[in-house]
């Protein structure tokens, strides 16, 4: 089992930035592909970025392509998710999800065992 627990979340003002943090216990993330999926109100879940148990390969949402950019600290337990150039479009609930087949960057939500609880993140314009 994999407990993911998000942060960093909250409200910025367009333009700015946040870092998404996801927190693991329970068993070591680096035998996981990580990816982070965003949900807006009224709308369904969508990929935002993952990233490979090495960190090697990353895929991103073409929304957040050159904005957005995905890591990991496999010594901390820890992904990260660094948004640039908040838009208002960006508000929504954000979530981390771990994958066991550990070599995809999946954008394929059902390719994940294991998801936090989220965190909002709203981007005011």
């Amino acid at each position: 089992q994999v407990q993911l627990v998000e942060s960093g979340g909250g409200l910025v003002q367009a333009g700015g930035s946040l870092r998404l943090s996801c927190a693991a216990s329970g068993r070591t993330l680096s035998t996981y592909a990580m990816g982070w999926f965003r949900q807006a109100s009224g709308k369904e879940r969508e990929f935002v970025a993952a990233i490979t148990y090495s960190g090697r390969t990353t895929s991103f949402a073409d929304s957040v392509k050159g904005r957005f950019t995905i890591s990991r600290d496999n010594a901390k337990n820890t992904v990260y998710l660094q948004m640039n150039t908040l838009k208002h479009e960006d508000t929504a609930f954000y979530s981390c999800a771990a994958s066991p087949n550990k070599y995809s960057a999946s954008n394929i939500p059902t390719h994940y065992n294991y998801w936090g609880q989220g965190t909002q993140v709203t981007v005011s314009s």
